[in-house]
């Protein structure tokens, strides 16, 4: 993936694959090591701070209770991310896998930016969270601070 000043972050994919043979051998400190190894080099390749996905499953096993700078997009669709994920701040939310959307055959995928339109346009021209905006700016990682 070339680096494009004007494309949205990168997303890093970080849940369980449950329909394969092959099964964690990792210890959460070995997983949680490559996450940061894979985050930093989307970071570097990129000069944007990757977003990470996760459900459910993957944030109770690796995630929760780690401090991360990076916007999260949590797969919620049984309740809102804030029941199933206890304090974990979000960025994206994805309600639902069974959504429709005019043109598309099939289940899709429907989410929401948790936020303003001001925090969306913000987001879009840094690629830094809203919330995270000033640490991440301090440490010039945001798009408005290089």
């Amino acid at each position: 993936m070339p680096p494009d000043p004007d494309a949205l972050p990168p997303v890093l994919d970080l849940e369980w694959n449950n329909g394969s043979q092959c099964r964690p051998t990792l210890s959460r400190d070995e997983v949680l090591e490559k996450v940061r190894i894979m985050l930093a080099g989307m970071e570097a390749h990129t000069g944007k701070v990757p977003i990470i996905y996760t459900d459910i499953n993957f944030h109770r096993d690796i995630l929760e209770g780690v401090q991360l700078d990076n916007p999260m997009w949590l797969r919620s669709v049984a309740a809102e991310p804030r029941e199933r994920y206890r304090d974990r701040p979000f960025t994206f939310w994805q309600y639902t896998q069974t959504g429709t959307v005019p043109g598309v055959r099939g289940d899709v995928d429907r989410n929401a930016w948790y936020g303003s339109e001001a925090e969306w346009i913000q987001f879009f021209l840094t690629g830094c969270d809203p919330r995270l905006f000033q640490r991440l700016a301090a440490q010039e990682r945001c798009a408005a601070s290089r």
